[in-house]
């Protein structure tokens, strides 16, 4: 050392204005810790959407026998095979599809692809934070369009573009109302946008739907070469710890995204896995069961505590307590229950639960009437 001091660096001068009007996202901490914090034996994770089932049987056979070796060998760059599985699935160019670290990696492509200063995005206000956020940090408005009726309001978005919007998110079905667009509704919007911005459908939750009515985002492409449709493997297919999504859009859009997309974000296993995942005719149908009974049983229960409640397409209930949400987080959370407080979703009061196994359920019923109990 020559002993020279170097200053501490400038952070306020450093950091771009719209990220000091930005707060980090705290996830919540590991399930060991938060049974120590709320003194509960046990925890049934009612708060991320997760599958309990769990990932497709031969999802769960690549995964017991994925050798360690493979650990040291960087994986497929572009997720070559599984872009190909998707391709034969959907009937589209393998070129067609982008894979990603989750949804929201591929949220930061399309925004990145399209925005720049002075540009916009719009969605609603009360849906998947990360669109916004995004958006946000990345220097651009998010303007937000109140929900009407628990649904996205296409009339309310429409009247928002002006000459900087670039790109319009829809959650369908949206998280956390469950409330979705049909067909013709989608249709009738991408009409009006006639190809003037990137419209993105999130289809994160579409496996779980079951209307008739409800729209096939990745039929819809050839009609609409503006549209993006992104979905999951974390949801429906049980690989949530894996990180794994992917966008499917018209061969020249995908391509302009690409130029944003980082290489080898997504791990060997997670690949393979997803691949895998695709090829269980049962995990789907079980599923679907399994949600459809639970979510009859909990607004059963609902009704008979007298809870407001909204529960739409999707494999999630949200129900208006009389008391404040973060209260009634904690108070669960002794009893080994853990929600989402919905005030971050901007729906203060509410909470989210998503349906699970019959026992995690009727534990969940148990410990909700005690804290209502409490408070009437």
């Amino acid at each position: 050392m020559n002993g020279t001091v170097r200053g501490i660096p400038d952070i306020d001068r450093l950091v771009p204005e719209y990220i000091k009007h930005f707060e980090a996202y705290i996830p919540s901490k590991p399930d060991d810790v938060l049974m120590k914090m709320s003194g509960c034996s046990r925890l049934f994770r009612l708060n991320n959407n997760e599958n309990p089932i769990g990932p497709p049987r031969r999802a769960r056979e690549v995964i017991a026998a994925y050798p360690p070796s493979r650990a040291s060998v960087y994986p497929s760059g572009d997720a070559y095979h599984l872009r190909n599985k998707l391709s034969t699935l959907f009937g589209l160019h393998p070129e067609q599809f982008l894979v990603g670290n989750g949804a929201n990696e591929v949220i930061g492509f399309v925004i990145k692809a399209f925005c720049q200063e002075g540009d916009n995005i719009i969605t609603a206000d009360k849906t998947f934070a990360v669109y916004e956020w995004v958006a946000m940090f990345s220097g651009f408005e998010a303007r937000l369009v109140p929900l009407a009726d628990f649904a996205f309001d296409d009339e309310g978005m429409l009247a928002r573009i002006d000459k900087r919007t670039k790109i319009l998110f829809i959650c369908n079905p949206n998280n956390p109302t469950g409330s979705y667009w049909s067909e013709q509704r989608l249709r009738r919007f991408l009409d009006r946008v006639a190809g003037r911005q990137i419209v993105v459908v999130d289809e994160a939750y579409c496996e779980f739907v079951e209307k008739t009515d409800f729209p096939d985002g990745m039929r819809l492409i050839a009609d609409y070469p503006n549209l993006v449709v992104f979905r999951t493997f974390s949801k429906m297919y049980g690989l949530a710890g894996l990180r794994i999504g992917y966008l499917a859009g018209n061969r020249e859009v995908v391509d302009v995204i690409r130029r944003t997309c980082v290489v080898y974000s997504v791990n060997g296993l997670a690949q393979e896995a997803a691949l895998r995942a695709l090829e269980d005719p049962d995990h789907v149908p079980a599923t679907r069961e399994l949600i459809r009974r639970e979510k009859s049983k909990l607004i059963h229960e609902l009704e008979l505590m007298k809870l407001p409640y909204v529960a739409g397409e999707g494999n999630f209930v949200m129900i208006r307590l009389p008391l404040n949400d973060a209260l009634a987080y904690r108070k669960l959370m002794t009893q080994g229950i853990m929600v989402r407080c919905m005030a971050g979703f901007r729906f203060p009061n509410w909470v989210r639960v998503t349906l699970a196994l019959p026992e995690t359920m009727e534990a969940f019923v148990t410990a909700l009437a005690k804290v209502i109990q409490h408070e009437r």
